[in-house]
């Protein structure tokens, strides 16, 4: 008797054990290794924008912005195999709005504030860890991505350096 119910349990347990094991679908990856992309010209690569001063009472509330600053990115020697492109700007997000950018820590350093990007239009946002929105690359001529950056407050900003940083990468469609 004890050695049917061993059996019995052994057989129960490898049939639960393959049940578990089940595939569920199937994820195909597909992509494309370029031999060559776009070169992200020197001046543009790296750059310092200067952002307008502004006063603690011009960003009175959560969501309200600084006037717009226009900054450009522009690629050169596009190759053909690739004929559109995103920009998706990295960096440390602000712990009251994770979609702008967080100030550099320095001593003295203004509150309430961060740098939030926009596009073309300077009105719409692009979230800080999201792509613009795809532009035609040139395989002739230089191709310019226009951007603006605008601080945003958070809460009640108190005044002080506001500046940021941020990475970017070229994402090619």
């Amino acid at each position: 008797m004890r050695i049917k119910i061993i059996a019995l349990t052994l057989l129960t347990g490898s049939s639960i054990a393959s049940i578990a094991n089940a595939a569920d679908g199937t994820i195909n990856f597909t992509g494309t290794i370029l031999s060559a992309a776009c070169t992200v010209t020197p001046a543009t690569g790296t750059q310092t924008v200067p952002l307008n001063s502004v006063t603690t009472s011009s960003l009175s509330t959560a969501g309200v912005t600084s006037s717009p600053t226009k900054f450009d990115i522009v690629l050169t020697s596009c190759p053909s195999t690739v004929s559109t492109a995103t920009v998706k700007f990295d960096g440390p997000t602000d712990s009251d709005n994770s979609s702008i950018l967080k100030l550099t820590t320095e001593p003295g350093v203004a509150t309430g504030v961060g740098i939030a990007l926009y596009e073309k239009d300077a009105s719409t946002q692009i979230p800080i860890g999201t792509s613009s929105t795809s532009s035609t690359l040139s395989t002739t001529s230089d191709t310019t991505f226009t951007f603006y950056a605008k601080y945003m407050a958070t809460k009640a900003v108190t005044s002080g350096p506001a500046n940021g940083s941020t990475d970017f990468t070229i994402n090619y469609n």
